[in-house]
């Protein structure tokens, strides 16, 4: 898929200790076919000075994934907790009144808690398609 200036997406990120996590960001510049600039939404420079830049090949970007309306969550369902400024991919394993328990691959020793409202239904970009894992 081409990605083009002004395209929001999001940004799969490769760096160690943050696997797993999405970050949204606008297309501010294309760099030949594979390289683009992005500027983020949530993260900024070192200095605070203004929004994040960054070079990222084609295979770190997705475009933004369709909101899918969901009234809850159950155990098993793969969901994306935005947290730290960005998306990371976990699996509810309980609730708590309101809340979902969420575990994550990447810290197996902790299980965080969220609202539903920082919560949505994972979907893997492969082929140009966006597929989403609701097994309940």
């Amino acid at each position: 898929m081409a990605f083009q200036r002004g395209d929001q997406v999001e940004v799969a990120s490769k760096k160690e200790g943050y696997l797993g996590s999405y970050y949204e960001a606008t297309v501010v510049a294309e760099l030949g076919e594979t390289e683009f600039i992005v500027e983020y939404k949530n993260l900024v420079k070192d200095d605070f000075s203004g929004p994040l830049l960054e070079v990222v090949s084609e295979e770190e970007l997705c475009p933004v994934p369709c909101s899918i309306p969901v009234k809850g969550f159950r155990p098993g369902d793969i969901v994306d907790a935005f947290d730290k400024d960005g998306w990371w991919v976990g699996m509810v394993c309980g609730k708590t009144k309101d809340k979902y328990v969420v575990y994550f691959d990447l810290y197996p020793e902790f299980k965080y808690v969220y609202p539903l409202s920082r919560l949505r239904l994972h979907q893997d970009w492969t082929s140009a398609t966006y597929t989403s894992y609701c097994y309940n």
